[in-house]
């Protein structure tokens, strides 16, 4: 307990220093895909589960759940994101446990595209010369450890891309999560996390270049290429502290409450709860629901999301073993839009 008061305080001080933000910031903040859940089973509690996720998804919510794989795990996850926009994210995470250590290394790769967007310049605004691909990418590498049994820490460290033809921004963010793990057969759970912190990221490339005529006396100019200093931005950062409950039924019979605040640095603080019910560890079933401020309104809402979600997992042993498949599905409700659907493949070795 010594060790885990001295871990929050320490976390609790360094976000302190972090934040200085409120919902009026809303907006300013860059590279918010690092605020998208790319992995099925999270996304179907509404982002609840940050005290509860084990595995590669955790490199989401809370990367000490990283800890609990149990020998290597394979995940991989396509996002229909806001359907009718053709945004489509794809993601590939794998987990390996490193021998007796009891530390468990983790990538995880997440690839955002848009479709293709035609090419426009100012003597071609009609276009007619071919088109772009804008491309977000983000590559995290991830370490956690148990370090009792009731404490488990990791840290993720991810590259973050941002390009299109001709312009592009990278950057470096990094998360830190902690777990604690008690009660009968460690049924209760609490965690904290820092995630998204890292220096401003800023756009540089060939886009941001121009040729400008300058007069050089006597009647006569000359051309310059200019390179044009675009401004920086700064990173979606926050912190997380989440609370986990379950209750054993039987054997066979399990339901997981998962409760969890989001103080964010740029937009508007979050709640959300979620429940997970797993039937003989084949086939779990799950709901969320993420609150903010006006979220029920049209009028006042400033986040596509209007709170549900649901989603369920299929899985099967595949070998003697032990190895599991599965098969998971989430969904968020969203308004415009007609929701963002994630479908994930899942393999336990």
């Amino acid at each position: 307990m010594k060790k885990l008061s001295l871990i929050i305080a320490a976390v609790t001080t360094w976000s302190t220093v972090a934040f200085a933000g409120n919902p009026d910031r809303a907006g300013s903040a860059g590279a918010s895909q690092l605020l998208i859940n790319p992995w099925a089973r999270n996304a179907a509690l509404a982002n609840s589960a940050m005290a509860s996720v084990n595995g590669i998804e955790a490199s989401f919510l809370n990367v000490a759940g990283l800890a609990f794989v149990r020998n290597t795990e394979v995940v991989f996850s396509n996002n229909q994101y806001l359907v009718g926009t053709g945004i489509q994210i794809n993601s590939l995470g794998l987990g390996k446990r490193l021998g007796e250590s009891g530390g468990v290394l983790g990538i995880s790769v997440n690839n955002m595209r848009f479709g293709e967007i035609p090419i426009t310049e100012t003597d071609l605004p009609e276009g007619g010369i071919g088109n772009f691909a804008p491309t977000f990418t983000n590559i995290g590498l991830s370490y956690a450890k148990s370090f009792s049994n009731s404490i488990y820490a990791g840290i993720t460290a991810r590259l973050i891309s941002e390009a299109i033809y001709n312009v592009k921004a990278q950057g470096m963010a990094f998360d830190a999560g902690i777990r604690y793990v008690t009660g009968e057969n460690g049924n209760t759970r609490f965690g904290i996390t820092l995630r998204n912190v890292g220096p401003p990221m800023r756009y540089r490339g060939d886009g941001l270049s121009l040729d400008a005529t300058v007069s050089t006396g006597s009647g006569n100019t000359t051309t310059l290429n200019m390179d044009q200093r675009s401004e920086k931005f700064e990173l979606p950062s926050m912190v997380n502290v989440g609370f986990a409950y379950d209750f054993n039924f039987s054997e066979r019979s399990k339901l997981t409450t998962n409760l969890q605040f989001t103080s964010n640095s740029f937009t508007r603080d979050q709640f959300a709860i979620g429940a997970e019910y797993a039937f003989n560890n084949r086939f779990i079933l799950r709901g969320g629901y993420q609150y903010e401020t006006n979220i029920t309104s049209d009028e006042s809402r400033t986040t596509v999301f209007t709170g549900p979600a649901g989603g369920f997992t299929v899985q099967v042993p595949a070998g003697k073993n032990g190895t599991i498949l599965g098969l998971d599905y989430g969904y968020r409700a969203t308004n415009p839009f007609s929701g963002v659907h994630s479908i994930g493949v899942h393999v336990d070795l």
